[in-house]
Formats: structure tokens, sequence, C-alpha cells
């Protein structure tokens, strides 16, 4: 059910409250104070009912999220956390030091599950409305990546191996006996170095014998409850090395394989994820993740019209690399490629064109800071859901890190002379 409303606690004089004795120039804290989370107890209360066991506080639970993709932590770790950082608990409302764990690391996995991808987008549109007009620039970086699946890298031993696994699983859940379980003969071929042709062949022979028998043997209401997992099954044992459209993982089955060109790594297991940056000021204002892998082109008129809906403003130019090559605009923004100049073109018109192309490379740090700081190397979120809310709260955290960064930085230059004053969406109003 709903959280219950906070109750004003009345001062002690023996006990002061946790925001004064914390530092209030700590970018932690001002990120707080500028974060209007009354939109986002407004968003979210209907998603609860109104009878039931009071649910966790949505400021709690929301700032649980943004400090664990801030801090580049799992759920567990960012719980232990904020069991002993105050600041993490004044980020989160708290008035009083805790010293009890603020919920379970599983609560977590069920908010993300009832806020879903319009949540998220919600957390990400207020780290871009934190920036004021430095997000609404007219012209815009736009780059993809893969953002990987936490999967180990497919082969076809792994996957007929784990097929035999749950084959014998379910037969044991159901409470059928196995003609042959294959049970001493497996482990021997796994240990063998290489594996040979004749191995794996032997392997995914054993793989049909199970699945086929489990047909024939299980119940009609028992094979309708595992009719998913065995068409999976059975596209794994039937896919050769040159299908398209190949499952990849048992858990994961919507993986896809891309190749991006990289020398260090030719294929990359996960999805493709578009990232829009401003040009000048290095603010990301637009990120979508794809099901399918679609041609970098033919991402743009989505990415372009998020980007328009956060920051209401449309972008006149959008400057892209060589992969984008077939578009010379998409509804009202021209899509700028590099490539030889005219001959018409003046000096002036060359190094400008020049300059921004250059600017442009800029966006690839910018991804590698998403992957390595804030969680998008290795995506541990299952599903098409969990990759879009992965992507979503990584380029709020990166937002919300620029923001601070930026406070820290004027302070540090500008605090003497600063004596009253409050920050309020990227600009410093003065009391």
């Amino acid at each position: 059910m709903k959280a219950k409303p906070a109750k004003s606690d009345q001062g002690n004089f023996l006990y002061e409250d946790l925001i004064d004795q914390l530092n209030p120039k700590d970018p932690l804290l001002k990120l707080a104070a500028n974060i209007p989370w009354e939109r986002f107890e407004q968003e979210f209360s209907s998603l609860y009912s109104e009878y039931g066991r009071p649910a966790k506080p949505i400021r709690l639970m929301v700032g649980l999220m943004i400090l664990k993709q801030l801090e580049n932590l799992s759920d567990e770790r960012v719980i232990e956390a904020w069991v002993r950082n105050p600041y993490y608990q004044a980020f989160c409302g708290e008035t009083h030091f805790r010293w009890r764990l603020p919920c379970d690391p599983t609560d977590l996995v069920y908010f993300r599950k009832r806020i879903g991808e319009g949540g998220a987008r919600l957390i990400f549109e207020v780290s871009v409305g934190l920036h004021g007009d430095d997000a609404m620039e007219r012209e815009i970086a736009v780059d993809t990546t893969v953002q990987e699946k936490n999967i180990t890298f497919p082969t076809d031993v792994k996957l007929l191996t784990k097929v035999i696994k749950r084959c014998r699983a379910i037969a044991e859940f159901e409470g059928i006996s196995l003609r042959r379980s294959f049970r001493r003969e497996l482990p021997g071929l796994l240990r063998q170095r290489f594996k040979s042709r004749k191995i794996i062949k032997r392997i995914r022979t054993m793989a049909g014998v199970l699945i086929r028998e489990l047909e024939r043997k299980l119940p009609r209401d028992s094979l309708a409850r595992h009719r998913e997992a065995m068409q999976l099954f059975r596209r794994v044992h039937d896919q050769k090395r040159t299908d398209k459209n190949k499952i990849y993982s048992l858990h994961e089955p919507d993986v896809l394989c891309i190749g991006k060109g990289k020398e260090h790594k030719k294929y990359e297991f996960g999805r493709k994820a578009s990232i829009a940056w401003t040009k000048t000021t290095g603010v990301i204002v637009g990120a979508m993740s794809f099901k399918e892998n679609v041609f970098d082109g033919h991402t743009l008129p989505d990415v372009l019209e998020q980007v328009s809906q956060i920051t209401e403003s449309c972008p006149e130019a959008a400057i892209c690399d060589r992969g984008y090559r077939g578009r010379k605009k998409v509804g009202d923004t021209s899509i700028l490629i590099p490539g030889r100049p005219k001959k018409s073109d003046t000096p002036y018109q060359r190094r400008k064109a020049r300059q921004r192309f250059r600017r442009r490379a800029g966006i690839e740090p910018v991804i590698g800071h998403l992957k390595h700081d804030f969680r998008m190397a290795k995506n541990f979120l299952k599903g098409a859901l969990g990759d879009a809310i992965n992507l979503l709260m990584a380029a709020a955290a990166f937002n919300f890190k620029k923001w601070m960064r930026g406070l820290k930085h004027f302070l540090s230059l500008f605090a003497p002379w600063l004596c009253f004053g409050t920050w309020s969406r990227g600009r410093l109003k003065y009391a």
C-alpha cells in the first residue's frame, strides 16, 4: 500500500537533526535540495494500493536508485553503504541517523518493476532539467553503443549442457523417471580440453534425447506449464552456426550479437543503445535502448523525438559519424556527417566543419564514463525492461554527477564572496 506520510519530528535539545551535523556545502546535499522529490511522489503514488502493508517511502527508494548508479554499487552494496554514510541517509530524506538497513535488496527489484521504464525516464528528465538552459542547445551529438548483458561467451557446448541439466531438473520436479540421464557420460565429455565436432555432436544428441522424452512423458497440464522452456530448448538444439536470431543465453534469450568493428572485441552480446549529448555544454539529453539490432541511421527518429519531448525544443542539427550515412534530415533536424568538403566552401566554413566534427568525437569518452563509472559496462538487470532502466539511470547519474562537479567548482572559486543564496536549476539565486 501507499507509504505513510512522514511525521514532522519535534526537535530534541539532546540530539541535533542529521542535516545540522553535516557539511551544508556538500554537493550531494545540494543536489538533494534541488531535486523535486514531490514530483516523484505525485507520479508514483498511483502505483500503490490503498490497502495492505505500508510501503517504503518513495523518496527513499528513488534516492537509493540514484545513489546506486552514482557510486557504481549493487543493490546489496548500496544498502550497506547507506547504513554507514550519513550523507546518503540525508540524501534520502532521513532526519536522524539510522543504524538499521532501510530495506531489503529485493525491494529495489520490486520498485524497478513497479515504476517501469516510464519511472526511470522521469528520473532522467529531472536530471536534464537541473541543467536548465544548458540542456537546450541547438546542436547535439548522437552515437550508438552496445550495453552488454551479464552472460558468458556463448558456445554450443555450454548451451547444450545447460539444456541437459534443465531437462533433468524438470523431470525431477515433475516426478518423471528418465530412461537415460547421461549423468556419467556428460562429465567425461566435458573434461576433454578440445571439444571436437564428434563430442559436440554427441552432446547435441543427448540433449535431443532428453527433450523428446520429456515431450512424450510430461502430462498435458505440465507440458503447458513448461511450454516456453521446451520451445527454447528445441531452438537451442536445432540452431546452427550460420543461423540468424540465435539463442545465446537461456536466462536471457533476447540477447543480440552485435559487431561494432572493435579490434579488441569482435562481438558484443547485449542490446544497442543510443546516446544524445549536447555539443558544447556536455549534457546527456537522450538515451534509448533498442530491442533489435537496427541500422544506426534508423534509430535517429526515435532518439530525436525523445530529445524533443524531454527538452521541449527540437535541435537544429544532429552531428553523427559515418555509420549514420543515408539521411540528410529527420523532421526539422539536419543530420551532419563528416565528408569531403565542397570546392565552393570557404576556408572559414571548412574550419568550422572540422571543429564541429572534432567536438562530436567527445561523445566517445562520455560513453566510456557511462560504462565504467555508472554501471553500463555490464548490465545485471533482467530482460528488455532491465536494459532500458539501466541505460536511463546511467544517463541520469552522469547528469547528476556533472551538476555536482559544476557546483563544486563554482563554490571553490566564489565561496569567499557568497555568504547567502540558493542553487536552483543550474543558477545561483540570492536569498
